[in-house]
């Protein structure tokens, strides 16, 4: 051995001591990166070796004491999103884009400060998962969740050190079907292995797609409620719109003065305001009317929020530097990356599933379920997750634990909370939105903290937050 290998293997074990950590997925710094004190992976899992289907990962190791803290999966939905351009670099990962699109900067509230983090492209043809056999990209749940199954047995090879450590699912948006679909998988794993078990210590989801029946009116009662619909137009909807059994593929209970009213609606919401964070401004294509707009109407409500973000992580993840940082794009794909698939197939019935047997099974299992709705989205609203968790909650004959009531951070009301049987909690987040560490970030990651410290959100303002 030459001593450029010696000096190359020295300085990769100085790097990354004496884990098991892959030396070719480390991220050594990203462009335009602020200086941090954790460390970054990044790369592909092969979860299918004949199609060479292969999903990519960024993981982000905790700050501080990486080795006494759990790992956490966050996945987006969609179905067809990505969780690198959503969780990672928009919502709870430890940078976000600066406003030029070339660089990062430090998200304060990173959930990375309480776990390691793990975030997936799944499934294949989302963002920079790919697969060799274009057939792959027609999938569904089943499919996803297998994958993902094979993903998560396939990561713990390359990070070994992790398999007896605290993991926890979440995710958010259609990951209401992702992520309990995977804990289902992964418990039936454990059943039958004789060897390696994983060790799931908690689910939570936010803005949860979990029954399209009650899901789909929460939208329409949202909009009255919130007065962007009028009682007419309300009222129509309420006495004709048969939700019973709806499903995405088949809409025949719905009546044409349904029809009708649904598509008012809409027109009267209409297109300048986004009906994932109700209360947040939009942002227009021209940099320069964007800024003239914010200037003269910014809410406070606004300010702080960079309502651009999702054009300005387009751009960065799109520099060939950034890609060849994070091992991304390694079979130079046809297509730019996007934050949702334009490549996928994915099934339009299965939406129509009912999660709250899995979520039933789950808990069964002795594993804690966090639903958290942030209040601002009208796209999968709280009126609808609220109601199906008290559903949850009877199916399982648990008892209120803890009385509906508010829970607060840093002095102020942070949204309300209720408990079940110890193991099924539903919370709120109070001016947050569908994307719940977006809009409140340091809300998210007190209800986060708390969820994988195993302690109740805080009733009192005397409590230190």
């Amino acid at each position: 051995m030459g001593r450029r290998s010696i000096c190359v293997g020295f300085l990769a074990l100085l790097i990354l001591g004496v884990t098991g950590h892959p030396l070719e997925d480390l991220v050594v710094r990203l462009p335009g990166q602020p200086k941090v004190n954790f460390r970054q992976f990044a790369g592909y899992i092969t979860v299918d070796d004949e199609a060479g289907r292969s999903l990519f990962y960024y993981f982000a190791e905790a700050y501080g004491d990486a080795d006494t803290k759990p790992l956490t999966l966050w996945l987006n939905g969609g179905p067809g999103c990505s969780s690198i351009g959503g969780g990672a670099f928009t919502e709870l990962g430890p940078f976000f884009p600066r406003g030029d699109g070339r660089g990062l900067r430090i998200n304060p509230k990173s959930w990375n400060k309480a776990s390691n983090l793990l975030f997936v492209e799944s499934p294949a043809g989302v963002g920079w998962s790919y697969s060799n056999r274009s057939s792959d990209y027609t999938s569904g749940d089943d499919s996803t969740a297998n994958d993902m199954h094979v993903f998560m047995m396939r990561w713990y090879e390359k990070f070994p050190e992790f398999k007896s450590k605290d993991l926890f699912l979440t995710g958010e948006s259609y990951a209401g079907h992702y992520i309990p679909q995977l804990a289902v998988a992964l418990l039936n794993h454990n059943k039958y292995s004789t060897g390696f078990k994983f060790n799931i210590k908690g689910v939570a989801i936010g803005n949860p797609l979990l029954k399209l029946d009650r899901d789909i009116p929460s939208t329409y009662e949202y909009f009255w409620s919130h007065g962007m619909i009028s009682d007419e137009i309300g009222l129509v909807i309420m006495n004709e719109c048969d939700f019973d059994d709806y499903v995405f593929s088949n809409s025949h209970n719905v009546t044409t003065k349904c029809n009708n009213a649904i598509a008012e609606a809409n027109q009267v919401v209409g297109d300048y305001i986004n009906p994932y964070d109700v209360i947040l401004d939009v942002c227009y294509p021209s940099i320069v009317e964007q800024e003239l707009r914010l200037k003269k109407y910014a809410t406070q409500k606004s300010v702080g929020v960079d309502v651009c973000m999702t054009y300005e992580r387009r751009f960065y993840l799109n520099l060939p530097e950034v890609q060849k940082a994070l091992h991304a794009n390694r079979t130079n794909l046809p297509y730019i990356w996007s934050m949702c698939s334009g490549v996928l197939n994915y099934s339009d019935t299965d939406g129509n599933i009912n999660i709250l047997p899995l979520l039933k099974t789950i808990i069964q299992h002795d594993i804690p379920v966090l639903v958290f709705s942030g209040d601002q989205d009208s796209v999968v609203p709280l009126l609808g997750s609220r109601t199906l968790v008290r559903e949850l909650a009877h199916d399982l004959d648990f008892k209120t634990t803890v009385p509906y009531g508010a829970w607060f951070h840093k002095g102020q009301v942070a949204g309300w909370a209720t408990e079940y049987g110890n193991l099924l909690t539903f919370a709120t987040v109070r001016g947050a939105a569908h994307m719940v560490p977006y809009a409140q970030p340091a809300r998210a990651l007190h209800m986060f903290r708390s969820f994988v410290s195993g302690r109740r959100l805080p009733n009192t303002t005397h409590l230190i937050d």
